[in-house]
């Protein structure tokens, strides 16, 4: 399972390539219309040309790394899968409650974090230490919210709302929430001070 800072980084560049070819077409538009005197008209071949590259790399980029992306072949084949362990996270009044703190994950194993809401929509994102996203999933009130996820790399990581429900969302914060052991590698953008 690929790492969510190797897609983020892989990502990062292949998108910078994009958008890098998508303005290099408008700034070539805006040349050819401030043009002074008169402009011969631009060849229709090149400018489709140019086009299409845009949309078939625009597209392609969705259908070549929506595999690399690391919730997605979980999602897809999840009917298949049994997890390891479930973990309950209620949340409340902008508290989070953990049915066990810490959660404690086996490495390479499928656990489900099950989220249920009793009032607004809040967020569910694990996160290392260096604030770098994990995985995340929205919080509806009322509704089965789960996310299946497979740690590949020891570390220690916490849980916050990532959706905006109000001031006192910016504090819904559960520190060591997660740790994750039996790997042979540590994450160690998740390993705290003195691990």
């Amino acid at each position: 399972m690929a790492d969510s800072l190797d897609v983020l980084s892989t990502l990062k560049l292949v998108y910078t390539i994009y958008a890098i070819v998508a303005i290099s077409l408008i700034a070539w538009y805006a040349f050819r219309i401030t043009q002074k005197g008169e402009v011969k008209p631009a060849r229709k071949g090149i400018f489709w040309t140019y086009v299409v590259t845009l949309i078939v790399m625009g597209t392609g980029l969705h259908f070549l790394t929506f595999n690399l992306v690391p919730w997605v072949p979980m999602d897809l084949d999840r009917q298949n899968i049994k997890a390891e362990k479930t973990f309950k996270i209620t949340y409340k009044d902008h508290v989070i409650t953990l049915d066990e703190k810490p959660m404690r994950v086996p490495c390479e194993k499928y656990v489900v974090f099950d989220a249920y809401s009793e009032d607004l929509t809040y967020g569910f994102g694990i996160f290392r230490q260096d604030h770098t996203l994990v995985t995340q999933m929205q919080v509806v009130p009322d509704n089965g919210n789960d996310l299946m996820w497979r740690f590949n790399k020891n570390g220690t990581y916490y849980i916050r709302s990532t959706e905006y429900s109000g001031p006192k969302g910016a504090h819904m914060i559960v520190e060591d929430a997660v740790v994750v052991s039996g790997c042979k590698i540590d994450d160690t953008n998740s390993m705290k001070r003195g691990e």
